[in-house]
């Protein structure tokens, strides 16, 4: 089973309310739990795997994100909640962490900056392994090696698909 929908909605501590921020956590958070929670039965028969979509945002913050930011780290807690809950079933539980992925949502929020092309350069300078933005297709990849026997003994991880950009050191860009 594979969670991954969401979207970075801008509310903020400063920009952003109470009901709104529990609306992000609906969008972003809930339903990672409900599908997980009504895939049980399946998963434990198949001895299934779980793979979840989170974002760096988890562990870098960017400001202006509370409730998309705290939502993605909650999808990292649960990972860990349930790689461990979920072991006497066998069911693998591990979560892949995107930095910079151009995506229809991307290219939006690059078109409300005066100069787009110049923000994505900006953007791409700053990742260390060959100034590019991962695919969606080294996304996929990761998850399809996750759900696979090929990783069947990796549970309760924290990937990052990233070219370096979360960890590595910034004097290298």
């Amino acid at each position: 089973m594979v969670n991954n929908a969401g979207r970075n909605d801008k509310v903020g501590l400063e920009h952003g309310n109470p009901v709104e921020y529990v609306a992000s956590l609906r969008r972003n958070l809930l339903h990672y739990y409900n599908m997980a929670h009504y895939s049980l039965p399946h998963l434990k028969r198949s001895r299934g795997a779980i793979v979840s979509i989170g974002s760096k945002t988890a562990v870098t913050g960017q400001g202006s994100t509370s409730g998309y930011a705290s939502s993605k780290g909650a999808v990292m807690a649960l990972t860990r909640e349930w790689a461990a809950e979920l072991l006497p079933y066998g069911i693998r539980v591990n979560t892949v962490l995107p930095a910079e992925v151009m995506t229809p949502l991307y290219r939006q929020w690059l078109g409300t900056f005066p100069n787009p092309e110049e923000k994505l350069e900006t953007i791409l300078s700053k990742i260390p392994l060959e100034k590019r933005m991962t695919t969606a297709g080294e996304i996929a990849a990761t998850v399809a090696f996750l759900l696979s026997s090929k990783s069947s003994h990796t549970t309760g991880q924290h990937l990052f698909v990233d070219g370096g950009y979360v960890h590595l050191d910034r004097a290298l860009t």
